[in-house]
């Protein structure tokens, strides 16, 4: 849940045009007055913000009716059997308006399928084989690393040539190894510069050796 987020925040600008956007993980999403919440382990909201005291006790869930619009995309990870995932939380996403439903399944708990993908027709869900959910500007795939100390195949954001979203560890990993190739690139400049300087100094004191002023040679 924790590398889905991190990913968003750290290298997606909604959509790609700037648009704001919420990701969280493990809320409460409520869809009407006095009806239980769906808690998805992860939600996607376009054109949405986070309220300004969010860890405040009424900020904590999300309210249909005050973000002005369900989920654009939810996430479910199964860990066991009693989630229900395929079920009563299908229905229910589907009832709320959700744009995309995932289902991530590693362990084959529910279904032999690891990766299911739902998108919204109408008032149901139809299960699509596509990974780029085009609406959202967003692209899932599975990849296997080490996240947190920990290796497995993780669930993970990519953009639609499936370049993986990477997460704030990861991009300054990257902009470590791009600074530090551009120090070797200035250093191996700098060596040959030298060389050429070198040589050029060679070529002069062999010229004055033999009687000749190297600035008349044109």
């Amino acid at each position: 849940m924790r590398l889905l987020v991190d990913s968003l925040y750290a290298s997606w600008a909604g959509t790609g045009d700037g648009r704001s956007f919420v990701a969280i993980a493990n809320v409460g999403v409520f869809f009407q007055l006095h009806s239980p919440p769906l808690v998805p382990d992860v939600l996607v909201s376009i054109d949405v913000t986070l309220p300004p005291e969010p860890w405040e006790k009424q900020h904590r869930s999300y309210f249909v009716w005050e973000y002005g619009k369900p989920p654009d995309v939810v996430i479910e990870v199964v860990s066991d059997k009693a989630g229900d995932e395929l079920g009563d939380k299908l229905l229910g996403y589907a009832r709320m308006g959700v744009g995309y439903y995932i289902v991530y399944e590693p362990e084959g708990f529910i279904s032999q399928t690891p990766l299911r993908i739902f998108t919204r027709n109408s008032l149901h869900f139809v299960e699509v084989t596509d990974t780029w959910l085009s609406q959202v500007g967003l692209g899932v795939t599975m990849w296997e690393g080490e996240y947190e100390g920990t290796h497995g195949v993780w669930l993970r954001w990519c953009d639609q040539q499936g370049n993986l979203l990477p997460t704030g560890q990861e991009a300054l990993a990257a902009q470590a190894r791009q600074l530090a190739a551009e120090q070797q690139r200035a250093e191996q400049e700098a060596r040959r510069a030298a060389a050429a300087e070198q040589r050029a100094a060679a070529l002069a004191a062999k010229l004055a050796a033999l009687g000749i002023d190297p600035a008349t040679i044109d």
